[in-house]
């Protein structure tokens, strides 16, 4: 006989079970599938109980059919926890299968601006083409734009259109779109964050977000305090339990040493370290990732990657434009702050790393700074370090200005364009290995390259033949635009001679894969959305780089200007005498 029940037991014991029974049947279906189990289940019980209910709507939520369903049974039954979305069956570690964001939302501050609409915009429709997002998810805009929400979403339609990598469909469209929501104001608009909030409840109710959302600070570096002492006092970063926030932050993350630390500790205050992503785009590129797998994936590389065989490594970022209307951000800041700072320290540092013990965020981040905090500067910066501004000339086949003539540009100012720099790295793999890091805008061509060049053969039996075109060996990691890799080494040309030239053989991932490379933003904004903070330099990176390039800093604004170097070029003459001095010469890309 069953025992007897306390007045209104059974519907409360009712509710309690069916409420369980959607999280059982959601968990083993997995993020894919989950409202499709919810759905039989709904159907199997009101099959079940001879109701008959008119079909829900594919767009309903999980949550919103919970709430309803706990609604409708009486008062006082708990509201289901947000769910679970991760899939018991799979093993989180394994990378083989692309990983799918669970239940989540996006807000993007400063979403009017050039960032935003080339690349974080359609980064978000081509992750949704790829079936990489939700189907509820959530893009939200902040901005001092008088909209509505029918012209931010024409607005990121357009910016679709014209920028994403992936064709344009319909259907993909009209589900994104469904979810996007625009609030007007500015930083310190009060009214403006309220809105944000009430925006974000709604959306939780209306598409199902659970809560989960990310903030990305696509705006000015002066504005992240603002915008985060705002997110707190309007109780945005604080997650419903099971939910998390998480704030994306661009560079520059600070202008020196100690304005890092301050926007650290600001940030911290609000966020925790794991909560907060700083973005580094050159990070989530493919070519950079695949400086792990060329080093510790192959037996051929590794053996050689050290000081017996390395005679030094150049890494170079050039652009080919100046700095168009950015003069307000620009001037004041340089070419060191803008790439070297962040770029071409990360780049160095995932070259000369040893092998992590996994490929984790934590595991990464360990080895990387082992390598920052064994760089060392040289003892004469004078001699070491070059900086350079673009004078006017011809470019492209038209003719450009300099620097110092560019609108919004004081003719006295001494920010660089141009920096070149010499380092070492203190520790048994890379001692007395040099390594030059150079970033320009106005150069030759737009090419971004990691060369690591070999030292000459002990003794070579050819000297008394023709081997004057004979150089040394190199590895050459192409980051953009040609994206793949270079071995150069020596080969006889053909002939009754012995007469030895040097041959490059190419690796294109254009011509090996049939897939196209993801841009970085797509990888890097899952990875936000997901929590993975593999390609993220955390905040101990941040400040060992500007730990390394304050002393440049400090020594360049007490001395004389930077040199003048022609468009269309490769640098200031200083530059070539610094690698000279070295007996050694800049590679031409």
């Amino acid at each position: 006989m069953s025992e007897e029940l306390p007045a209104g037991a059974p519907q409360e014991t009712k509710a309690t079970k069916e409420a369980k029974e959607t999280r059982t049947a959601q968990e083993a279906a997995g993020p894919l599938h989950a409202e499709e189990a919810e759905e039989a289940r709904a159907a199997g019980t009101a099959k079940a109980s001879g109701r008959a209910k008119a079909p829900r709507s594919a767009k309903k939520s999980a949550t919103d059919r919970a709430a309803k369903g706990a609604k409708g049974k009486g008062e006082g039954v708990e509201p289901v926890a947000p769910l679970d979305w991760s899939n018991p069956l799979r093993d989180p570690q394994d990378r083989r299968l692309p990983r799918i964001a669970g239940p989540s939302g996006l807000v993007i501050f400063g979403v009017t601006g050039d960032l935003s609409r080339r690349k974080l915009m359609p980064a978000v429709y081509d992750l949704a083409n790829r079936g990489l997002l939700p189907p509820g998810f959530s893009l939200v805009g902040f901005a001092r734009r008088d909209w509505e929400d029918q012209d931010f979403a024409q607005v990121v339609h357009d910016a679709v259109k014209e920028h994403a990598r992936t064709p344009f469909r319909e259907e993909v469209w009209q589900q994104l779109s469904e979810g996007m929501r625009f609030i007007p104001g500015d930083f310190d608009d009060d009214n403006a964050f309220e809105q944000l909030r009430k925006a974000v409840e709604e959306l939780d109710a209306s598409r199902g977000t659970s809560g989960n959302y990310a903030f990305y600070l696509s705006v000015p570096p002066k504005f992240f305090p603002k915008v985060v002492q705002q997110l707190k006092k309007h109780g945005l970063t604080d997650a419903p339990d099971g939910s998390w926030r998480r704030a994306v932050i661009e560079k520059p993350f600070g202008h020196d040493l100690d304005s890092a630390r301050d926007l650290n500790a600001l940030v911290h205050e609000v966020f925790d370290p794991e909560q907060v992503f700083r973005i580094d785009h050159y990070l989530g590129k493919e070519t950079v990732q695949n400086i792990l797998a060329l080093r510790f994936a192959n037996q051929m590389y590794e053996p050689i990657w050290n000081r017996s065989y390395v005679d030094h490594v150049q890494i170079t970022m050039a652009e080919d434009i100046g700095i168009g209307g950015r003069a307000g951000y620009y001037d004041g800041i340089g070419a060191a702050r803008d790439v070297i700072q962040n770029h071409l320290l990360q780049l160095m540092a995932l070259t000369a790393m040893e092998e992590p013990a996994a490929f984790d965020a934590r595991s990464l981040l360990t080895e990387k700074l082992k390598v920052l905090r064994a760089v060392r500067l040289p003892d004469d910066l004078g001699e070491h370090t070059v900086r350079g501004q673009y004078a006017g000339g011809w470019q492209g086949g038209a003719q450009v200005p300099g620097y110092l003539e560019e609108e919004g540009i004081d003719p006295a100012s001494t920010t660089d364009t141009y920096a070149a720099i010499k380092l070492g790295i203190d520790n048994r793999r890379w001692a007395g290995v040099p390594f030059y890091l150079r970033t320009g805008k106005r150069l030759g061509r737009r090419v971004t390259e990691i060369a690591v060049v070999f030292q000459r053969a002990p003794h070579s039996p050819f000297d008394s033949t023709a081997t004057e075109e004979l150089g040394e060996n190199a590895i050459v990691i192409r980051v953009q635009p040609d994206e793949g890799m270079t071995v150069r080494f020596g080969s006889k040309v053909p002939g009754t001679s012995m007469e030895i030239r040097d041959v490059s053989m190419d690796f294109a991932y254009g011509e090996s894969f049939t897939e196209s490379s993801p841009e970085a933003y797509e990888r890097l904004i899952l990875d936000v959305l997901l929590g993975d903070a593999n390609l993220f330099p955390r905040h101990q990176e941040v400040e060992e780089s500007w730990r390394i390039l304050d002393p440049i800093e400090e020594y360049w604004a007490s001395h004389d200007k930077p040199a003048q170097y022609a468009s269309g070029g490769w640098g200031p003459r200083e530059a070539d005498e610094m690698l000279a001095r070295d007996g050694r010469s800049w590679r031409r890309p």
